[in-house]
């Protein structure tokens, strides 16, 4: 039988499967995959995750993630980036980066960040900007702009000549639109792989 002390061990596997594969295995390579030799033993196991909200059985009895699902640890203590803190492995709450990054889906994209013109506030080459398309923006704000046709992520200021976007490194200048500035949206999020 599945032991359900190694549920979390369990449903890591079903989460590294879905990575590799965007589905979930069937019962049977559920249970070769996890070294279950019973039908009975892998139909527990697939009750309790969905029991406990981690997976759901569609109309063409599939199992499909839920939600909770992409839900990651939340480590309870933060890590300082300077002295060293006292390590436990206190785990208080889960997320999923999806809801954390992304409040509104249906009016957000991500935008590969090009250039080093934003270095100095922490956006890198090759970074994924998370970008909520919107016509306002308010002054300090990092948007992605379109002045004079071309699009350029920046940082959105305001003086006594109008708006004008500040780059975050001093070997760029100041871009002051020549013929116009629009707001295709603002910058809500950053994602960098290592």
């Amino acid at each position: 039988m599945g032991n359900p002390n190694r549920d979390h061990e369990y449903l890591g596997k079903l989460q590294d499967y879905y990575a590799d594969y965007r589905s979930l295995p069937s019962y049977a390579v559920i249970g070769e995959m996890l070294g279950m030799a019973s039908k009975s033993a892998v139909s527990a196991l697939v009750k309790r995750l969905t029991l406990a909200g981690y997976v759901e059985t569609t109309p063409d009895r599939r199992l499909a993630p839920t939600k909770r699902f992409f839900e990651r640890d939340l480590a309870d203590f933060n890590v300082p980036a300077g002295l060293p803190a006292a390590a436990n492995d206190a785990m208080s709450e889960a997320l999923t980066v999806d809801e954390y990054l992304i409040p509104r889906p249906s009016s957000s994209m991500l935008i590969k960040v090009r250039g080093d013109s934003m270095m100095d506030a922490g956006i890198y080459d090759g970074d994924l900007a998370v970008v909520e398309k919107r016509h306002g923006a308010n002054v300090g704000d990092i948007v992605v702009a379109i002045v004079d046709g071309e699009y350029t992520l920046k940082e959105l200021a305001r003086d006594k000549q109008g708006y004008l976007l500040l780059p975050h490194n001093p070997a760029f200048e100041p871009i002051r639109p020549q013929e116009g500035l629009e707001i295709f949206g603002v910058m809500v999020g950053l994602v960098r792989k290592y």
